[in-house]
């Protein structure tokens, strides 16, 4: 019999997950070209050019006892530092290779930085709507998740629901912006008034409360202003993967920044390299920490996505959803014409069109829809949204069902 732990996470297996699974199954079914599957936040941009000629120049110069061996935990000093100078030329700061970490991807980031924090029945507060893991994340280490809503329709967090819910036990925020799921940007003010909030309890409970900041997402920005957390707030962990802006979600390459000043410095990037080594990961894939160095300066291609972007909002809109429009990431938050989104996600399905209800995000009323995906996957749904906003009386279409 398996632990009780992980039974209870099994039973909690990921919505996003099974749906993916289901679009694989409808594919087979109807053919891959009649599924449109919005469920996985899975780019379908390739990497750019620069990321393939980095990993060939490794291969090319570093010998294979050197790409292949052991090293430290947290990481290639080399690596580590290149990555240090690139967020110090880039936000004016003041890292030092002690200060990164290089994880498996930002999920891996999140585990070891919850393992360093908490201990039974801490608490870390998310804001929803918030990325499904977490939840499990802060029970896997014996923490418990506690929840604060966001306000529609800007889904900007707000300071006064943050400082109600924290307790004596509450050891760090996670903060997620650009938002999954709801491609919404906290605002410098946001963050600036969540900040205040922090500092205030941090001195009344007389411990540091961390923000813990997740962030795949932050050079998917259309336009917009994505603030550096840790400018704002001294005690930021920045949990970073290049999963998104390079295209890699199968590397699984990121890293934890812990800025100089941020308190019990030293003990904390001492427990960050142990953390990887006792959770199993041991270190982060050492061709691709070598390879990444190389492309730091490296952008993302955003037309694509901003293309897809107002395509799925534009088409939707028409239609006669409500829809909030994204300043970053890639993903559309779409309000339940009904108000259920489970009905709503299932609905869709019947036109082999694959959402995600966001009761799974702790958005109850919404569903998510990621438009990473191939241009053509948007056009032809489109025919299906239209029978969707028909059979929910958005528009003059009649329904088919």
């Amino acid at each position: 019999m398996i632990s009780d732990k992980m039974l209870q996470l099994t039973q909690n297996n990921s919505v996003i997950r099974a749906m993916f699974e289901e679009g694989n199954r409808l594919a087979a079914e109807f053919g891959r070209e009649n599924v449109f599957d919005f469920s996985l936040g899975n780019p379908n941009f390739p990497p750019p050019d620069a990321v393939r000629e980095a990993i060939i120049d490794v291969l090319n110069t570093v010998p294979p006892t050197e790409i292949h061996g052991y090293m430290s935990n947290a990481g290639y000093p080399e690596v580590r530092a290149a990555v240090a100078d690139s967020l110090n030329r880039r936000f004016g700061t003041e890292y030092d290779a002690r200060g990164i970490v290089m994880t498996v991807g930002a999920a891996g980031g999140l585990n070891v930085v919850l393992k360093t924090l908490i201990n039974p029945g801490d608490e870390v507060i998310a804001l929803a709507p918030y990325f499904v893991e977490y939840g499990n994340y802060a029970r896997n280490w014996d923490g418990a998740l506690v929840v604060v809503p966001a306000n529609p329709p800007t889904f900007q967090p707000n300071a006064d629901a943050l400082t109600a819910a924290i307790t004596e036990r509450t050891k760090a925020v996670i903060i997620n912006s650009p938002n999954n799921p709801t491609g919404v940007v906290y605002t410098r003010e946001t963050l600036q008034n969540l900040a205040d909030a922090l500092t205030r309890k941090s001195r009344e409970y007389g411990h540091p409360i961390y923000i813990i900041a997740d962030e795949p997402y932050r050079e998917l920005s259309y336009g917009t202003d994505v603030p550096w957390i840790p400018s704002v707030y001294r005690d930021t962990l920045v949990c970073y993967s290049w999963s998104k802006s390079l295209s890699l979600p199968g590397e699984r390459i990121g890293y934890i920044a812990v800025a100089p000043d941020a308190a019990d410095y030293e003990l904390l990037t001492d427990a960050l390299g142990i953390a990887t080594r006792v959770i199993g990961f041991v270190n982060a894939p050492s061709l691709m920490q070598l390879a990444v160095a190389r492309v730091l300066d490296v952008q993302p291609n955003l037309a694509g996505y901003a293309e897809n972007r107002k395509l799925l909002y534009d088409g939707l809109t028409a239609l006669g959803f409500d829809c909030v429009y994204p300043d970053g990431a890639f993903y559309l938050w779409v309000k339940a014409p009904n108000g259920d989104d489970k009905a709503f996600a299932a609905a869709a399905k019947q036109y082999n069109i694959l959402i995600v209800p966001g009761s799974s995000f702790a958005g109850a009323g919404y569903v998510r829809i990621a438009y990473c995906v191939a241009k053509s996957t948007i056009e032809g749904s489109m025919a299906g949204f239209a029978k969707l906003a028909g059979k929910y009386g958005l528009s003059k279409l009649t329904s088919d069902n």
